[in-house]
């Protein structure tokens, strides 16, 4: 009996939907580690293109990929909320990858009001335990 297209993506995605929305092992953090932005500040009222620096207490930088204990790499999030904590952090216009190590970016952001948080991921993009994520600051582009 062949089943139709329909039943069989059912039957597909009902299967597959306790693998999406299982935790992936994290990383420890230490509990006092910081993340923050050096700049732009918040509230702070700025002309495009807008640079912005991460900065990074009680833990290091290390590339995508590099397995170091006390080690991650930065994520800048643009105009969305963090994402889940035990998957990896998402790659989109939202969600930018700073994976060879960098430490500041440049974006261009249109004129209005725009949020910015950063977040550290390990050696495959997943928060570590406990999160380490800067405050969400707002800025304005004039």
């Amino acid at each position: 009996m062949r089943m139709p297209l329909s039943c069989l993506t059912l039957v597909l995605a009902l299967w597959a939907a306790p693998l999406a929305a299982a935790e992936l092992p994290r990383s420890p953090a230490p509990e006092d580690a910081e993340l923050y932005f050096i700049s732009p500040s918040d509230g702070e009222v700025v002309k495009g293109p807008v640079t912005v620096r991460f900065g990074l207490r009680g833990m290091g930088v290390a590339p995508a990929g590099i397995i170091a204990e006390g080690t991650g790499h930065h994520h800048l999030i643009v105009n969305a909320p963090l994402p889940p904590a035990g998957l990896p952090i998402p790659n989109d216009a939202h969600h930018l990858h700073f994976g060879k190590g960098q430490t500041e970016t440049t974006l261009e952001l249109p004129p209005g009001k725009h949020t910015l948080q950063l977040l550290l991921g390990d050696h495959a993009h997943i928060p570590h335990d406990p999160v380490v994520a800067s405050e969400l600051i707002t800025i304005t582009v004039e």
